[in-house]
Protein backbone atom coordinates (compact mmCIF):
# COMPACT_ATOMS: atom_id res chain seq x y z
CA UNK A 1 0.00 0.00 0.00
CA UNK A 2 3.21 2.03 0.99
CA UNK A 3 4.23 1.59 -1.93
CA UNK A 4 1.07 2.52 -4.39
CA UNK A 5 1.15 5.97 -2.52
CA UNK A 6 4.32 6.50 -3.08
CA UNK A 7 3.74 5.78 -6.46
CA UNK A 8 1.23 8.13 -7.32
CA UNK A 9 2.87 11.05 -5.28
CA UNK A 10 6.05 10.17 -7.55
CA UNK A 11 3.89 10.44 -10.52
CA UNK A 12 2.21 13.96 -9.12
CA UNK A 13 5.51 15.24 -8.39
CA UNK A 14 6.36 14.60 -12.12
CA UNK A 15 3.36 16.55 -13.68
CA UNK A 16 3.88 19.39 -11.39
CA UNK A 17 7.34 19.56 -12.42
CA UNK A 18 6.44 19.33 -16.02
CA UNK A 19 3.88 21.84 -15.60
CA UNK A 20 5.72 24.21 -14.18
CA UNK A 21 8.75 23.93 -17.04
CA UNK A 22 5.88 24.67 -19.79
CA UNK A 23 5.04 27.89 -17.82
CA UNK A 24 8.12 28.88 -17.52
CA UNK A 25 9.11 28.43 -21.16
CA UNK A 26 6.12 29.57 -22.52
CA UNK A 27 6.30 32.90 -20.20
CA UNK A 28 9.54 33.17 -21.59
CA UNK A 29 8.46 33.16 -24.88
CA UNK A 30 6.19 36.49 -23.84
CA UNK A 31 8.06 38.56 -21.80
CA UNK A 32 9.07 40.80 -24.80
CA UNK A 33 5.52 41.46 -25.70
CA UNK A 34 4.21 41.89 -22.32
CA UNK A 35 6.78 43.92 -21.12
CA UNK A 36 6.15 46.12 -23.92
CA UNK A 37 2.76 45.86 -23.54
CA UNK A 38 3.30 46.92 -19.69
CA UNK A 39 5.49 49.76 -20.53
CA UNK A 40 3.00 51.06 -22.95
CA UNK A 41 0.23 51.09 -20.27
CA UNK A 42 2.93 53.13 -17.74
CA UNK A 43 3.37 55.69 -20.18
CA UNK A 44 -0.21 56.42 -20.94
CA UNK A 45 -1.23 55.82 -17.49
CA UNK A 46 -4.94 56.30 -17.59
CA UNK A 47 -7.54 56.85 -15.01
CA UNK A 48 -10.73 55.41 -14.53
CA UNK A 49 -13.01 54.59 -17.11
CA UNK A 50 -10.48 56.29 -19.70
CA UNK A 51 -8.51 53.17 -20.62
CA UNK A 52 -8.83 53.33 -24.03
CA UNK A 53 -5.27 52.65 -25.43
CA UNK A 54 -4.73 50.36 -22.50
CA UNK A 55 -7.95 48.22 -22.84
CA UNK A 56 -7.69 48.04 -26.80
CA UNK A 57 -3.92 47.16 -26.64
CA UNK A 58 -4.85 43.48 -24.52
CA UNK A 59 -7.88 43.12 -26.46
CA UNK A 60 -5.80 43.20 -30.01
CA UNK A 61 -3.93 40.76 -28.52
CA UNK A 62 -5.91 38.45 -27.06
CA UNK A 63 -7.99 38.92 -30.78
CA UNK A 64 -4.86 37.59 -32.29
CA UNK A 65 -3.90 34.85 -30.06
CA UNK A 66 -7.56 33.34 -30.61
CA UNK A 67 -9.31 34.38 -27.81
CA UNK A 68 -13.10 35.57 -28.40
CA UNK A 69 -13.28 39.39 -26.77
CA UNK A 70 -16.53 40.94 -25.99
CA UNK A 71 -16.03 44.50 -25.08
CA UNK A 72 -17.43 47.31 -23.29
CA UNK A 73 -19.82 44.98 -21.35
CA UNK A 74 -21.63 45.99 -18.66
CA UNK A 75 -22.56 49.81 -19.95
CA UNK A 76 -18.27 49.91 -19.53
CA UNK A 77 -16.44 50.89 -22.72
CA UNK A 78 -12.89 50.11 -21.78
CA UNK A 79 -14.56 46.53 -19.83
CA UNK A 80 -13.90 43.34 -21.69
CA UNK A 81 -14.27 39.57 -21.31
CA UNK A 82 -12.12 37.63 -23.26
CA UNK A 83 -12.51 33.69 -23.46
CA UNK A 84 -10.89 30.59 -24.93
CA UNK A 85 -12.30 26.93 -24.58
CA UNK A 86 -10.25 23.81 -25.90
CA UNK A 87 -13.63 22.39 -26.95
CA UNK A 88 -16.63 23.38 -29.51
CA UNK A 89 -18.29 23.49 -26.26
CA UNK A 90 -17.59 26.34 -23.78
CA UNK A 91 -19.91 23.83 -21.37
CA UNK A 92 -17.01 21.23 -20.95
CA UNK A 93 -14.89 21.86 -17.97
CA UNK A 94 -14.16 24.73 -15.57
CA UNK A 95 -14.17 27.96 -16.08
CA UNK A 96 -11.23 29.47 -14.64
CA UNK A 97 -11.38 33.72 -14.60
CA UNK A 98 -8.20 36.01 -14.48
CA UNK A 99 -8.69 39.11 -13.49
CA UNK A 100 -7.00 42.27 -15.61
CA UNK A 101 -7.44 45.72 -13.56
CA UNK A 102 -5.42 48.72 -15.95
CA UNK A 103 -6.34 52.13 -14.67
CA UNK A 104 -3.81 54.74 -12.90
CA UNK A 105 -4.07 57.13 -10.06
CA UNK A 106 -4.71 60.86 -10.81
CA UNK A 107 -1.70 63.56 -9.23
CA UNK A 108 0.94 60.53 -9.29
CA UNK A 109 3.58 61.40 -12.63
CA UNK A 110 7.05 60.37 -11.95
CA UNK A 111 10.01 59.34 -14.21
CA UNK A 112 11.34 55.92 -13.65
CA UNK A 113 13.97 56.79 -11.23
CA UNK A 114 15.03 56.86 -7.56
CA UNK A 115 14.85 60.31 -6.61
CA UNK A 116 11.00 62.32 -7.54
CA UNK A 117 10.36 63.87 -10.83
CA UNK A 118 7.15 64.15 -12.38
CA UNK A 119 6.85 63.47 -16.06
CA UNK A 120 6.75 66.74 -17.68
CA UNK A 121 2.62 67.26 -19.75
CA UNK A 122 1.72 64.25 -17.93
CA UNK A 123 -0.76 64.44 -14.67
CA UNK A 124 -1.28 60.58 -13.54
CA UNK A 125 0.78 57.48 -12.92
CA UNK A 126 0.77 54.17 -12.08
CA UNK A 127 1.13 54.60 -8.66
CA UNK A 128 -0.45 50.99 -8.08
CA UNK A 129 0.99 48.77 -10.19
CA UNK A 130 -2.29 48.46 -12.65
CA UNK A 131 -0.46 48.32 -15.83
CA UNK A 132 1.66 45.58 -14.39
CA UNK A 133 -1.86 43.58 -12.71
CA UNK A 134 -3.29 43.94 -16.56
CA UNK A 135 -0.17 42.93 -18.37
CA UNK A 136 1.06 40.31 -16.00
CA UNK A 137 -2.59 38.77 -15.90
CA UNK A 138 -2.90 38.53 -19.94
CA UNK A 139 0.69 36.79 -20.44
CA UNK A 140 -1.33 34.02 -17.71
CA UNK A 141 -3.94 34.06 -19.62
CA UNK A 142 -1.92 33.34 -23.14
CA UNK A 143 0.17 30.55 -21.55
CA UNK A 144 -2.97 28.83 -19.65
CA UNK A 145 -4.79 29.01 -23.77
CA UNK A 146 -1.69 27.45 -25.25
CA UNK A 147 -1.58 24.74 -22.43
CA UNK A 148 -5.66 24.03 -22.99
CA UNK A 149 -4.60 23.70 -26.55
CA UNK A 150 -1.31 21.69 -26.62
CA UNK A 151 -3.42 18.89 -23.90
CA UNK A 152 -6.56 19.06 -25.51
CA UNK A 153 -8.23 19.14 -22.08
CA UNK A 154 -11.39 20.70 -21.43
CA UNK A 155 -12.05 23.79 -19.89
CA UNK A 156 -12.33 27.72 -20.34
CA UNK A 157 -9.92 30.12 -19.72
CA UNK A 158 -11.06 33.70 -19.34
CA UNK A 159 -9.62 37.21 -19.03
CA UNK A 160 -11.53 40.37 -17.30
CA UNK A 161 -10.83 43.23 -17.89
CA UNK A 162 -11.10 45.48 -15.23
CA UNK A 163 -11.59 48.96 -15.53
CA UNK A 164 -12.19 51.90 -12.83
CA UNK A 165 -11.08 49.66 -9.74
CA UNK A 166 -9.73 53.45 -8.29
CA UNK A 167 -12.79 54.67 -7.03
CA UNK A 168 -15.10 53.49 -9.89
CA UNK A 169 -15.88 50.20 -8.78
CA UNK A 170 -15.17 48.84 -12.43
CA UNK A 171 -15.94 45.19 -10.87
CA UNK A 172 -19.24 45.34 -9.20
CA UNK A 173 -21.06 46.56 -12.40
CA UNK A 174 -19.34 43.20 -14.12
CA UNK A 175 -20.85 41.01 -10.88
CA UNK A 176 -24.51 43.43 -11.27
CA UNK A 177 -24.35 41.38 -14.98
CA UNK A 178 -23.74 38.25 -14.35
CA UNK A 179 -20.89 37.78 -15.71
CA UNK A 180 -19.00 35.76 -12.96
CA UNK A 181 -22.35 33.15 -13.00
CA UNK A 182 -20.58 30.33 -14.75
CA UNK A 183 -17.30 31.06 -13.25
CA UNK A 184 -15.96 27.80 -11.03
CA UNK A 185 -12.27 30.24 -9.80
CA UNK A 186 -11.18 33.76 -10.07
CA UNK A 187 -7.72 34.15 -9.86
CA UNK A 188 -5.97 37.56 -9.42
CA UNK A 189 -2.90 39.21 -8.07
CA UNK A 190 -1.60 42.52 -7.25
CA UNK A 191 1.86 44.74 -7.37
CA UNK A 192 3.48 45.28 -3.93
CA UNK A 193 6.78 44.97 -2.39
CA UNK A 194 6.84 41.13 -1.31
CA UNK A 195 5.68 38.10 -2.45
CA UNK A 196 3.09 36.52 -0.49
CA UNK A 197 0.15 34.01 -1.34
CA UNK A 198 -1.52 34.57 2.36
CA UNK A 199 -5.11 34.72 2.20
CA UNK A 200 -6.39 38.25 2.85
CA UNK A 201 -9.49 40.59 3.55
CA UNK A 202 -10.16 44.10 2.87
CA UNK A 203 -12.53 46.50 4.12
CA UNK A 204 -15.63 47.52 2.48
CA UNK A 205 -16.13 50.83 1.79
CA UNK A 206 -19.08 53.43 -0.22
CA UNK A 207 -17.90 56.73 -1.50
CA UNK A 208 -20.00 59.97 -2.52
CA UNK A 209 -19.71 63.62 -3.66
CA UNK A 210 -21.15 65.90 -1.25
CA UNK A 211 -22.74 69.16 -3.26
CA UNK A 212 -23.76 71.59 -1.16
CA UNK A 213 -25.67 75.18 -3.00
CA UNK A 214 -25.65 78.66 -1.46
CA UNK A 215 -26.12 82.18 -2.84
CA UNK A 216 -23.29 84.34 -4.29
CA UNK A 217 -22.70 87.73 -3.16
CA UNK A 218 -19.74 90.50 -2.51
CA UNK A 219 -17.31 89.06 0.40
CA UNK A 220 -16.70 92.62 1.58
CA UNK A 221 -20.05 95.04 0.05
CA UNK A 222 -22.78 92.80 1.07
CA UNK A 223 -21.96 89.10 2.90
CA UNK A 224 -25.28 89.30 4.28
CA UNK A 225 -26.87 88.24 1.72
CA UNK A 226 -24.48 85.57 1.00
CA UNK A 227 -25.38 81.79 1.51
CA UNK A 228 -21.70 80.30 1.73
CA UNK A 229 -21.50 76.59 -0.01
CA UNK A 230 -17.90 76.63 1.33
CA UNK A 231 -19.04 77.35 4.93
CA UNK A 232 -21.62 74.43 4.75
CA UNK A 233 -18.58 72.03 3.69
CA UNK A 234 -16.97 73.05 6.15
CA UNK A 235 -19.21 72.56 8.56
CA UNK A 236 -19.98 68.78 7.59
CA UNK A 237 -16.28 68.45 7.52
CA UNK A 238 -16.35 69.13 11.56
CA UNK A 239 -18.75 67.41 12.28
CA UNK A 240 -17.16 64.04 10.86
CA UNK A 241 -14.22 65.01 12.61
CA UNK A 242 -16.15 64.94 15.48
CA UNK A 243 -17.66 61.81 14.75
CA UNK A 244 -14.60 59.82 14.24
CA UNK A 245 -14.39 59.20 18.38
CA UNK A 246 -17.41 57.40 18.34
CA UNK A 247 -17.19 55.23 15.65
CA UNK A 248 -15.98 51.70 15.31
CA UNK A 249 -12.34 51.41 15.99
CA UNK A 250 -11.36 50.42 12.37
CA UNK A 251 -13.62 52.70 10.26
CA UNK A 252 -12.02 55.22 8.16
CA UNK A 253 -13.30 58.09 6.84
CA UNK A 254 -11.12 60.50 4.10
CA UNK A 255 -12.19 63.22 2.28
CA UNK A 256 -11.05 66.05 -0.09
CA UNK A 257 -12.86 69.59 -1.04
CA UNK A 258 -12.67 69.03 -4.68
CA UNK A 259 -14.76 72.74 -5.42
CA UNK A 260 -14.25 75.56 -2.60
CA UNK A 261 -15.93 78.23 -4.68
CA UNK A 262 -13.64 80.72 -7.13
CA UNK A 263 -12.61 83.68 -5.40
CA UNK A 264 -12.27 85.08 -1.46
CA UNK A 265 -13.63 88.23 -2.56
CA UNK A 266 -17.44 86.23 -3.57
CA UNK A 267 -19.42 83.79 -1.09
CA UNK A 268 -19.10 80.42 -2.88
CA UNK A 269 -22.44 79.83 -4.35
CA UNK A 270 -21.20 76.01 -4.73
CA UNK A 271 -19.13 73.71 -3.20
CA UNK A 272 -18.27 69.99 -2.93
CA UNK A 273 -16.75 67.52 -0.59
CA UNK A 274 -15.78 64.01 -1.58
CA UNK A 275 -15.88 61.22 1.30
CA UNK A 276 -15.01 57.59 1.53
CA UNK A 277 -16.61 55.39 4.42
CA UNK A 278 -14.78 52.17 5.34
CA UNK A 279 -15.34 49.42 7.56
CA UNK A 280 -14.83 45.69 7.70
CA UNK A 281 -17.94 44.20 6.74
CA UNK A 282 -20.14 45.84 4.18
CA UNK A 283 -23.55 44.94 6.87
CA UNK A 284 -21.70 47.50 9.50
CA UNK A 285 -21.93 50.58 6.64
CA UNK A 286 -25.70 51.55 6.03
CA UNK A 287 -25.75 52.64 9.48
CA UNK A 288 -22.77 54.77 9.46
CA UNK A 289 -23.19 55.82 6.20
CA UNK A 290 -26.61 57.21 7.44
CA UNK A 291 -24.97 59.26 10.34
CA UNK A 292 -22.63 60.71 7.12
CA UNK A 293 -25.71 61.82 5.18
CA UNK A 294 -27.00 63.67 8.76
CA UNK A 295 -23.92 65.71 8.75
CA UNK A 296 -24.45 66.71 5.36
CA UNK A 297 -27.82 67.46 5.59
CA UNK A 298 -27.42 69.56 9.64
CA UNK A 299 -24.59 71.30 7.77
CA UNK A 300 -26.95 72.64 4.69
CA UNK A 301 -29.52 73.59 7.99
CA UNK A 302 -27.56 75.35 9.66
CA UNK A 303 -25.60 77.12 6.85
CA UNK A 304 -29.11 77.83 5.35
CA UNK A 305 -28.01 76.07 1.71
CA UNK A 306 -29.19 72.80 -0.05
CA UNK A 307 -27.25 69.46 -0.32
CA UNK A 308 -27.47 66.58 -2.33
CA UNK A 309 -25.37 63.58 -3.12
CA UNK A 310 -24.35 61.60 -5.85
CA UNK A 311 -23.05 57.47 -4.61
CA UNK A 312 -19.62 57.43 -6.70
CA UNK A 313 -18.19 53.52 -5.80
CA UNK A 314 -19.10 50.87 -2.80
CA UNK A 315 -17.48 47.64 -2.65
CA UNK A 316 -17.70 44.81 -0.36
CA UNK A 317 -14.46 43.67 1.62
CA UNK A 318 -13.00 40.71 0.28
CA UNK A 319 -13.75 36.92 1.39
CA UNK A 320 -10.43 34.94 1.60
CA UNK A 321 -10.35 31.62 0.49
CA UNK A 322 -7.55 29.00 1.87
CA UNK A 323 -7.66 26.12 -0.64
CA UNK A 324 -7.13 28.39 -3.68
CA UNK A 325 -4.66 30.51 -1.85
CA UNK A 326 -2.59 26.94 -1.09
CA UNK A 327 -3.22 26.28 -4.65
CA UNK A 328 -1.43 29.71 -5.66
CA UNK A 329 1.25 29.43 -2.79
CA UNK A 330 2.50 26.34 -4.27
CA UNK A 331 2.89 27.67 -7.64
CA UNK A 332 4.83 30.12 -6.38
CA UNK A 333 7.19 28.37 -4.83
CA UNK A 334 7.65 26.28 -8.16
CA UNK A 335 9.74 29.42 -9.49
CA UNK A 336 10.94 31.39 -6.12
CA UNK A 337 11.50 34.80 -5.74
CA UNK A 338 13.66 37.64 -7.64
CA UNK A 339 17.12 38.34 -8.13
CA UNK A 340 18.11 41.73 -8.59
CA UNK A 341 21.02 42.55 -10.99
CA UNK A 342 23.36 44.87 -9.82
CA UNK A 343 22.12 47.88 -11.66
CA UNK A 344 18.65 47.08 -9.36
CA UNK A 345 20.58 46.75 -6.76
CA UNK A 346 21.72 50.48 -7.17
CA UNK A 347 18.47 51.90 -7.97
CA UNK A 348 17.07 50.09 -4.84
CA UNK A 349 19.39 51.05 -2.48
CA UNK A 350 19.06 55.06 -3.87
CA UNK A 351 15.36 54.68 -3.92
CA UNK A 352 15.20 53.28 -0.42
CA UNK A 353 16.51 55.98 0.96
CA UNK A 354 13.66 58.21 0.20
CA UNK A 355 11.59 55.69 2.52
CA UNK A 356 9.93 56.39 5.53
CA UNK A 357 12.57 55.17 8.22
CA UNK A 358 9.79 52.74 9.96
CA UNK A 359 9.44 50.70 6.27
CA UNK A 360 9.20 47.22 7.85
CA UNK A 361 10.14 45.03 4.21
CA UNK A 362 13.93 45.19 3.65
CA UNK A 363 15.61 44.73 0.40
CA UNK A 364 16.58 41.30 0.28
CA UNK A 365 13.07 40.63 0.70
CA UNK A 366 12.34 40.54 -2.79
CA UNK A 367 14.40 37.03 -3.15
CA UNK A 368 12.13 34.92 -0.65
CA UNK A 369 8.72 33.61 -0.81
CA UNK A 370 6.66 34.41 2.67
CA UNK A 371 5.56 31.34 4.39
CA UNK A 372 1.66 30.50 4.48
CA UNK A 373 -0.28 29.97 7.23
CA UNK A 374 -4.61 30.12 7.44
CA UNK A 375 -4.22 33.29 9.08
CA UNK A 376 -6.35 35.43 7.69
CA UNK A 377 -4.61 39.44 6.84
CA UNK A 378 -6.56 42.36 7.35
CA UNK A 379 -5.56 44.75 4.81
CA UNK A 380 -7.24 48.04 5.51
CA UNK A 381 -7.31 49.38 1.90
CA UNK A 382 -10.51 48.23 -0.17
CA UNK A 383 -10.97 46.56 -3.93
CA UNK A 384 -14.04 45.40 -6.15
CA UNK A 385 -12.45 42.34 -6.01
CA UNK A 386 -14.42 41.89 -2.74
CA UNK A 387 -17.67 42.04 -4.37
CA UNK A 388 -16.29 38.86 -6.88
CA UNK A 389 -15.23 36.81 -4.17
CA UNK A 390 -18.65 36.99 -2.22
CA UNK A 391 -20.22 35.47 -5.55
CA UNK A 392 -17.56 33.13 -6.76
CA UNK A 393 -14.44 31.29 -4.84
CA UNK A 394 -11.75 34.09 -5.40
CA UNK A 395 -7.93 34.53 -4.13
CA UNK A 396 -5.22 36.72 -4.88
CA UNK A 397 -1.49 37.46 -4.47
CA UNK A 398 0.98 39.99 -4.49
CA UNK A 399 4.50 40.00 -5.69
CA UNK A 400 7.54 42.29 -5.30
CA UNK A 401 7.12 44.89 -7.90
CA UNK A 402 8.44 47.40 -5.99
CA UNK A 403 11.59 48.10 -3.70
CA UNK A 404 10.86 46.08 -0.61
CA UNK A 405 9.53 49.23 2.09
CA UNK A 406 7.35 50.88 -0.81
CA UNK A 407 4.03 51.80 -0.12
CA UNK A 408 1.22 52.05 -2.43
CA UNK A 409 -0.27 55.05 -4.32
CA UNK A 410 3.29 56.23 -3.79
CA UNK A 411 5.74 58.05 -6.45
CA UNK A 412 8.28 55.36 -5.36
CA UNK A 413 6.03 52.77 -6.47
CA UNK A 414 4.98 54.44 -10.07
CA UNK A 415 9.26 54.90 -10.32
CA UNK A 416 9.40 50.82 -9.88
CA UNK A 417 7.10 50.00 -11.66
CA UNK A 418 7.95 51.29 -14.78
CA UNK A 419 11.50 49.61 -14.64
CA UNK A 420 13.09 46.17 -15.12
CA UNK A 421 12.17 46.03 -11.21
CA UNK A 422 8.40 45.69 -11.73
CA UNK A 423 8.88 43.46 -14.83
CA UNK A 424 10.09 41.20 -12.74
CA UNK A 425 7.23 40.72 -10.22
CA UNK A 426 5.26 41.34 -13.18
CA UNK A 427 6.28 38.05 -15.22
CA UNK A 428 6.69 36.11 -11.47
CA UNK A 429 2.83 37.09 -10.80
CA UNK A 430 1.77 36.14 -14.75
CA UNK A 431 3.87 32.47 -14.58
CA UNK A 432 2.33 31.78 -10.50
CA UNK A 433 -1.54 32.69 -12.14
CA UNK A 434 -0.52 30.42 -14.96
CA UNK A 435 0.40 27.31 -13.22
CA UNK A 436 -2.40 28.07 -10.90
CA UNK A 437 -5.19 27.55 -13.09
CA UNK A 438 -3.51 24.79 -15.23
CA UNK A 439 -3.27 22.82 -11.75
CA UNK A 440 -6.83 23.84 -11.35
CA UNK A 441 -8.14 22.03 -14.45
CA UNK A 442 -6.01 19.32 -13.85
CA UNK A 443 -7.02 18.37 -10.17
CA UNK A 444 -11.01 19.59 -10.08
CA UNK A 445 -11.83 18.36 -6.92
CA UNK A 446 -9.76 21.51 -5.91
CA UNK A 447 -12.59 23.55 -7.10
CA UNK A 448 -14.75 21.68 -5.39
CA UNK A 449 -13.27 21.91 -2.10
CA UNK A 450 -12.75 26.32 -2.59
CA UNK A 451 -16.54 26.13 -3.57
CA UNK A 452 -17.09 24.41 -0.16
CA UNK A 453 -14.97 26.64 1.68
CA UNK A 454 -16.66 29.85 -0.13
CA UNK A 455 -20.24 28.35 1.35
CA UNK A 456 -19.44 28.27 4.67
CA UNK A 457 -17.78 31.15 4.81
CA UNK A 458 -20.93 32.84 3.11
CA UNK A 459 -23.18 31.30 5.33
CA UNK A 460 -26.64 33.27 5.27
CA UNK A 461 -24.78 36.47 4.32
CA UNK A 462 -27.19 37.85 1.06
CA UNK A 463 -24.71 40.01 -1.36
CA UNK A 464 -26.41 43.13 -2.22
CA UNK A 465 -24.54 45.56 -4.25
CA UNK A 466 -23.39 48.97 -2.79
CA UNK A 467 -23.95 50.87 -6.21
CA UNK A 468 -27.87 50.10 -6.50
CA UNK A 469 -29.14 50.92 -9.78
CA UNK A 470 -26.06 53.14 -10.55
CA UNK A 471 -24.58 53.40 -14.19
CA UNK A 472 -21.04 53.44 -14.59
CA UNK A 473 -19.39 57.28 -13.80
CA UNK A 474 -17.98 56.98 -17.15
Amino acid sequence: MIAVLYFYCEIALAADMRDAAYVEQDAARQQIVTTELAQNMWHWAETRFHEQKSSQAMQNILAAEGFKVEVGVAGMPTAFVASYSSSDSNSEGPVIAILAEMDALPGLSQKAVAYKQAIDGKEAGHACGHHLFGAGSLAAALTVKNWLKQNKANGQIRLYGTPAEEGGSGKVYMVREGLFDDVDSVLHWHPGDQNTTQPMTTLANKTAKFRFHGIASHAAAAPELGRSALDAVEAMNYMVNMMREHVPSDTRIHYVITHGGGAPNVVPEFAEVYYYMRTPSAADLPALWARLEKTAQAAALGTETTVDWEIMSGVWSTLPNATLAKVTHEAMLAFGGIEYSFQEQEFAAQLRTTLNKRALSQIGNEQKIMPFTDDIYHATASTDVGDISWNVPTTGFVTATWVPGTAPHSWQAVAAGGMSIGYKGMHLASKTLALSAIRLFEQPQLIQEAKTEWRKHVGNVQYQSQIGNRTPAL
